[in-house]
């Protein structure tokens, strides 16, 4: 087989690719042996019809066609692994020449991975903001504690915010009932926004056995981006009364002895719980100098993969129906127009970002241990709610297992970039990153899957103490 590469620009690539007949004998192996299969010719067995015979009844055309949709994926691949360049996406193939007996020529047009000069690392520096633990902070946390053992008693008074109620609800759109929102006794607080936008407007100051109606705009379901006219009944209203905190409270809530020691144990987790979210905004502004001060071609064909992928995520409730998708857009003060140039702008910055850290991953030697790969599953896995096991094998059916590793592996890239930068504070102090994510030598998959979605996740697990004091906390 011959190859040879042409760059048409510096994210485009054509693979001119000439393949001798000779080469292509097991594939006419195999595409005899499929057709044999299929055709049905008296005197001989399924399977075992000669390819002089086999020739003779279909011709020859199927089975070269056979051969090439077989051969040329394979051969493309040849040429890639021989090349020097690094493909992304899934190439464009023309048959360019069949000439039977003689050779398959075909070219395969495909966006590649642009050369990418990075900034000297050790040259970069941000500055954090710098870690304060208030106590009202941690008369935040100790009250947040105090409701895990509160108990609700029932008032006759009208409900208020931070009350817990049971409520009827019902919903209609333009008179058609909303089947999803009609519930009974359902068990919601009062403020904390897991429901629809305008409940706790119409809740607040209402009494046992009133009904309140409200419109709002529906986010998903079957009539998302609509107004719907909410009926709410409301059946009970009950407050939570919280326990003193003093030390009976600190002994039940914690392995502590007195109100004192806990609130001890809470302001000390609160700080390693910004000192965990310092090191996440390093990591962030770290990536922000790097996206401000690296030129990175960007392929057409992968920005405009991203931008699909993420319009079809933002259209999945709607059902691919443009004009209920437009109407929600409406009710959020956006449009269509608005909607696509943001798509394509965080679009671009999401690729920008992958083939950046990419490159560092390469420049630097970045390799995931099957323990790092292995902790992310489960991390992500337990954001799912589902075992490792059926998320592996989801992965694995959606051909995703690959994005994972590449995940975790620009993770790890980035925090090489961030421990080779200068890092302060606000107060002009220098950070101890060993500190903060630990040596090199012994950093885990769990700093990598903290440093991805933002959590605190050093507080979780860096800590003998097991207190539901300390879950509190963090």
């Amino acid at each position: 087989m011959k190859s040879t590469v042409e760059h048409l620009s510096p994210t485009r690539v054509r693979f001119n690719v000439e393949v001798p007949f000779d080469e292509l004998k097991p594939n006419f192996d195999a595409a005899y042996k499929e057709l044999a299969q299929q055709v049905r010719i008296p005197g001989f067995r399924p399977g075992k019809v000669p390819a002089k015979v086999l020739e003779s009844r279909i011709g020859r055309a199927p089975v070269l066609d056979q051969v090439i949709n077989d051969a040329v994926p394979s051969k493309y691949l040849e040429a890639v692994n021989s090349s020097e360049v690094r493909t992304l996406g899934r190439p464009e193939i023309q048959v360019t020449k069949i000439e039977d007996g003689d050779e398959v020529a075909f070219t395969a047009e495909v966006d590649v991975r642009p050369e990418i000069t990075l900034p000297a690392f050790g040259e970069l520096s941000v500055s954090v903001e710098d870690v304060e633990v208030t106590e009202d902070e941690v008369q935040e946390q100790l009250d947040e504690l105090r409701a895990r053992f509160g108990t609700l008693t029932g008032v006759e008074r009208p409900a208020q915010h931070g009350d817990f109620v049971s409520i009827d609800l019902s919903a209609t759109v333009d008179g058609q009932e909303v089947p999803e929102a009609q519930t009974s006794g359902l068990s919601y607080e009062i403020g904390s926004g897991q429901l629809v936008d305008g409940i706790d407007d119409a809740l607040i100051g209402g009494n046992e056995g009133e009904t309140h109606t409200f419109t709002t705009n529906l986010v998903a379901g079957e009539y998302a981006g609509r107004d719907a006219e909410v009926s709410v009944t409301l059946e009970s209203v009950k407050e939570r009364q919280l326990p003193e905190a003093d030390d009976e409270f600190a002994q039940m809530a914690s392995e502590f002895d007195t109100a004192e020691e806990l609130l001890a144990d809470l302001r000390e987790r609160l700080g390693r719980v910004k000192r965990m979210q310092q090191g996440m905004e390093a990591r962030d502004k770290i990536l922000d100098v790097l996206l401000e001060t690296t030129d990175v071609p960007l392929p057409e064909g992968v920005v405009e993969s991203e931008v699909e992928a993420r319009t079809e995520d933002a259209m999945q409730g709607f059902e691919g129906d443009d004009e209920r998708f437009a109407e929600h857009l409406k009710s959020q003060d956006s449009s269509r127009e608005q909607f696509d140039a943001d798509t394509r702008s965080e679009s671009e910055k999401a690729v920008r970002t992958q083939l950046i850290l990419d490159t560092i991953a390469d420049t630097e030697g970045v390799e995931v241990s099957d323990n790092e790969l292995t902790e992310r599953i489960i991390y992500q896995a337990q954001q799912f709610g589902v075992s490792p096991d059926q998320f592996v094998q989801h992965a694995q059916q959606s051909g995703q297992l690959g994005a994972i590793y590449a995940d975790v592996r620009r993770s790890k890239a980035l925090f090489s970039v961030v421990r080779q930068a200068t890092v302060t504070d606000a107060s002009d102090n220098a950070l101890d990153l060993d500190a903060l994510f630990g040596t090199e030598s012994d950093e885990s998959g769990e700093a990598d899957e903290a440093a991805e979605s933002g959590d605190n996740g050093e507080a979780d697990g860096d800590s003998d103490q097991k207190s539901t004091a300390g879950s509190a906390a963090e």
